[in-house]
């Protein structure tokens, strides 16, 4: 029978070159814009908060980055904690809250479908983290049609 004969990996072990960048670190040009839209559940999944962090690397970038949260979108822009409102209930509970939070205080925008909170998750705007703003579901479309004539870097996060 074979023995296993490498010790075991250790705290602090590197498995890859996290060092190599094999591409330039690409910055903004001056007035670039980016748009990350989600239509994707809160806790159904990584994507949501893997996108909110590409949002804020494209605001550190130097990109003017919105997010829009709609349909299903808007359960991450929603305040949540237990037992009261701001609780982190178990360690991670709260990313969504504290990503979107940290990204409108580097001075990113955040949009929530009006018709999306209320018609489909029974909210209304005083459910919103601070400082998202809600849009008619009209706006949806035109704000990216918007991005699309500013010719902004959008990335769409669907998940349902």
């Amino acid at each position: 029978m074979p023995a296993v004969t490498k010790p075991a990996h250790q705290k602090g072990d590197f498995f890859v070159d996290y060092e190599e960048k094999v591409f330039e670190d690409v910055k903004a040009q001056p007035g670039q814009k980016a748009l990350v839209t989600f239509h994707t559940v809160a806790f159904e999944g990584s994507i949501g908060f893997v996108n909110m962090l590409q949002a804020t690397r494209l605001l550190r970038k130097g990109f003017e980055t919105s997010i829009l949260l709609y349909g299903p979108g808007v359960t991450l822009g929603l305040q949540r904690g237990f037992p009261t409102l701001g609780d982190e209930a178990f360690p991670g509970h709260l990313n969504f809250n504290n990503q979107l939070t940290k990204f409108m205080s580097e001075g990113g925008k955040v949009y929530a479908c009006r018709f999306a909170l209320q018609a489909l998750y029974g909210h209304g705007e005083p459910s919103l983290i601070p400082g998202i703003r809600p849009i008619a579901p009209q706006d949806v479309l035109d704000l990216k049609l918007l991005m699309i004539q500013d010719n902004a870097v959008i990335i769409d996060t669907w998940t349902v």
